[in-house]
């Protein structure tokens, strides 16, 4: 079971977000039969039958096991992850890209920019994981409070000029192409603590 998922087939989407069918994916985090996932969420077990061959037929449940009971098998599955994120692609075949939005300081521009990140390391993180390795990623996720805009202006010289500094010294035209992205956003109100 992976950790997260990237969907990026608008059916299999539909799939997932189906109550229902977001429901026994939720359930199928602990591996589970047809029977003994209706008698959990109190549904009749062909319907369940019916939701877990849509969500397998898209790849959202997979088989953890078959056991054997006299003449019949009984299938049990689980969830392929324990978290989906549906990519934009998934959405419109034109998803949000950042080369279309001039204003590289507005919102829109950030949004289609984590879009693009959502699809290109679902895209590679699926590869990987077919090939049986590891995708070599790194990640800094850290709050700052600015006390004005000027400090926060400041702070996006300091940090542009440190990270251009550090691409020059590490970039060589012959090494394999990494993406960098740094971004900076307000929280929401409910995340301040």
């Amino acid at each position: 079971m992976q950790d997260v998922e990237v969907i990026e087939s608008a059916r299999a989407a539909a799939a997932a977000l189906d109550p229902v069918r977001g429901r026994l994916l939720a359930e199928l985090a602990v591996p589970a039969s047809a029977a003994g996932l209706a008698a959990r969420v109190g549904i009749a077990r062909q319907k369940v039958n019916y939701h877990l061959k849509a969500l397998e037929s898209h790849g959202l449940v997979e088989l953890a096991e078959e056991r054997r009971h006299g003449g019949i098998t009984e299938r049990v599955l689980q969830a392929s992850a324990t978290s989906y994120v549906v990519s934009p692609a998934a959405v419109s075949a034109s998803a949000a890209e950042p080369d279309a939005s001039p204003d590289h300081l507005s919102a829109g521009y950030l949004v289609a920019l984590a879009g693009r990140v959502v699809r290109e390391v679902g895209t590679l993180a699926r590869r990987a994981g077919a090939s049986g390795k590891r995708l070599p990623t790194f990640t800094i996720d850290t709050r700052i409070g600015f006390r004005s805009a000027a400090d926060r202006a400041a702070f996006a010289d300091d940090l542009t000029a440190a990270v251009l500094d550090l691409a020059a010294r590490y970039h060589h035209d012959d090494g394999r192409p990494h993406r960098l992205l740094v971004a900076a956003h307000p929280l929401p109100e409910e995340e301040i603590a």
